[in-house]
């Protein structure tokens, strides 16, 4: 069994199972059980938390990989023993877009579920040298994207729910960001989906971007069901038209995670260190940071890295929102703070409570 840096465990043997089980694993969130023959694993998988697991290729008993669903799962069929169409398309010049990517009635048919099963499948010699040309690919054409556009980043946690604070607070930030300023997040669920919402809705007004948000929480989570949260997302994407454009970078790394629907551009990739490093040297107007929890902390002091060694020409704000998370909660603004004292980027640090105050830095350094 494989752990790989942060929420992600790859489990490829019964062997592997069992001794995880065994060692009082509850919870089995962020495991990906890989091609097992799960017949006789039945009443141990019944007495923990399935919600946030992900099983690819398994056999299951009768009923069970319903029940693994409903519980919250994603349970995919075998991956594809070929490249699935159009996934690495290795001279591709433009970004996906979420047409590309949702070509298919159900999420798990779909060209980025079945990319997300062939990502999984044992790594060759070929295939990581395929995933490499691709992201190349993906890459470049960010960089044309990119350049003809002026970027801010709005980064927060994925698990916000739809209708939550955060997932509100994200919207609005975006919606008028996106009046003026192309905006960029990690193109999954939670705030990203809602500065991606709000970015589409920046010529709808407050109200209209609240009716949104209002319908969408009707199905606040991807789990139990990607398509049904899918299904809520076209209805309420096709009331209007975009009033912005609006970046998602999401990585097939964490591909039980979907792609949220609003993004106007998507530029997915393979490799979730270069994706997370993308991510933030495109935001050349700046960050905001919403609560968010390790991947949120990552993206900050990666940001902070880069600031930290550069001069005063290439800075942009940091904007961290939410003055009680980030001092009480999950307290890295008194690091970020310290470690800015004194240089160059000391005066492009912000710590902040509301939306008007986010928005009023970002514009100003735009």
């Amino acid at each position: 069994m494989k752990q790989h840096r942060g929420r992600v465990v790859d489990v490829d043997s019964l062997a592997d199972l069992d001794r995880r089980l065994a060692a009082g694993a509850r919870s089995l969130s962020g495991w990906r059980v890989r091609g097992l023959d799960l017949t006789g694993r039945t009443e141990e998988l019944r007495t923990r938390k399935l919600a946030g697991a992900t099983f690819l290729g398994c056999t299951w008993p009768p009923g069970e990989a319903e029940r693994a669903r409903a519980a919250g799962a994603l349970v995919l069929p075998a991956p594809p023993t070929s490249t699935p169409d159009r996934a690495l398309d290795l001279d591709r010049t433009s970004l996906y877009s979420v047409e590309d990517l949702y070509d298919a009635p159900t999420w798990a048919a779909s060209f980025d579920g079945r990319a997300y099963a062939w990502s999984r499948r044992p790594a060759t010699a070929d295939s990581a040298l395929r995933k490499a040309l691709h992201d190349h690919a993906i890459d470049q054409a960010l960089q044309a994207w990119a350049a003809r556009r002026q970027v801010v980043g709005v980064m927060g946690g994925h698990a916000a729910r739809r209708g939550d604070p955060t997932y509100r607070d994200a919207a609005r930030l975006a919606q008028v960001l996106g009046s003026s300023l192309a905006v960029a997040t990690g193109g999954g669920p939670g705030a990203m989906e809602a500065a991606n919402l709000g970015t589409w809705y920046a010529a709808a007004g407050p109200t209209g971007l609240d009716e949104a948000v209002e319908r969408l929480s009707a199905v606040p989570a991807y789990r139990p069901s990607i398509d049904a949260w899918v299904a809520s997302a076209r209805a309420v994407r096709a009331e209007v038209a975009p009033g912005g454009d609006s970046l998602g970078i999401p990585t097939w790394h964490y591909g039980h995670e979907p792609p949220n629907l609003f993004a106007t551009a998507v530029a997915k990739y393979f490799r979730n260190a270069t994706r997370e490093a993308i991510l933030l040297e495109v935001c050349d107007a700046g960050i905001v940071f919403l609560p968010g929890a390790g991947g949120t902390v990552q993206e900050v002091f990666q940001d902070a890295c880069e600031n930290y060694y550069a001069d005063e020409s290439s800075l942009a704000p940091m904007v961290l929102l939410g003055r009680e998370y980030w001092t009480t909660t999950l307290p890295a603004w008194p690091l970020l703070r310290a470690l800015a004292r004194g240089r160059a980027m000391e005066d492009h640090v912000h710590l902040v409570d509301t939306v008007e105050e986010a928005t009023a830095i970002l514009r100003a350094g735009a």
